[in-house]
């Protein structure tokens, strides 16, 4: 249980990590034009992951969680291609990404990186660490209900981002590019 508390705190500091290049690429883009739509979601969505880090470990302790090695190890593996995937997107969007939905009117949509392929890959690496950060340890209850949230909130958070990109010109909806025959995709904040 040990191992796996220290396992969640560094996944802490890595959101730690992501809150500081947010902060600093929403500076950019407000410097640059930059406009933030949706913003009401946001503390719900910062309450809700925090809530699953700090439900991982009180779940795990309380309620003696046992670690099962396939199933454990098989999570870590998840939670780690989550973790390579979301600093994928974050290097992907460079200075456009950040955790608020900011959107630089007249810039082309990313369509490069995992954008090529997915139109939010983001939330798919987030949709995964959710599930798998809490079962590294068989923290079910807590996987259960951070899905659950997690899908109102994306619900409301995706369409938000979607009508910000279509606003600010950005957004096209996903079709094979006819010379390409790539998929076009937006992206994220």
């Amino acid at each position: 249980m040990i191992a796996y508390t220290l396992f969640v705190l560094a996944v802490g500091a890595e959101r730690l990590a992501e809150m500081v290049v947010s902060k600093q690429h929403l500076a950019w883009a407000l410097r640059h034009g930059g406009k933030e739509y949706g913003g009401g979601h946001y503390p719900a969505m910062v309450a809700l992951h925090t809530a699953l880090l700090v439900g991982c470990v009180i779940e795990v302790w309380a309620l003696d969680r046992p670690f099962l090695p396939v199933l454990g190890w098989t999570m870590v593996a998840l939670v780690l291609i989550s973790q390579a995937l979301r600093w994928w997107c974050i290097g992907t969007l460079g200075r456009r990404w950040n955790t608020r939905i900011v959107v630089i009117p007249g810039l082309p949509l990313v369509d490069r990186g995992p954008y090529r392929w997915f139109r939010h890959p983001n939330y798919a690496a987030v949709v995964v660490e959710g599930v798998a950060l809490p079962m590294v340890h068989t923290a079910w209850i807590t996987a259960v209900v951070f899905t659950v949230l997690n899908v109102v909130l994306l619900r409301v958070r995706i369409k938000a981002e979607n009508a910000a990109l279509t606003l600010a010109g950005a957004a096209a909806p996903i079709a094979a590019d006819p010379q390409t025959s790539t998929p076009r995709t937006s992206a994220e904040p």
